[in-house]
């Protein structure tokens, strides 16, 4: 479970790198990524 998490956290970060283009752009990816890892956790 904890290699998929970190999997996973590792591709949004990566994308979030790739498609964020403004200020706002980052911080909506972070958000979202910080969704995706509390839906993996189970939280």
């Amino acid at each position: 479970m904890r290699k998929i998490v970190l999997m996973l956290s590792s591709l949004l970060i990566v994308l979030a790198v790739a498609g964020c283009h403004t200020v706002k752009g980052v911080g909506e990816d972070i958000q979202s990524g910080g969704k995706a890892l509390s839906n993996a956790s189970g939280e």
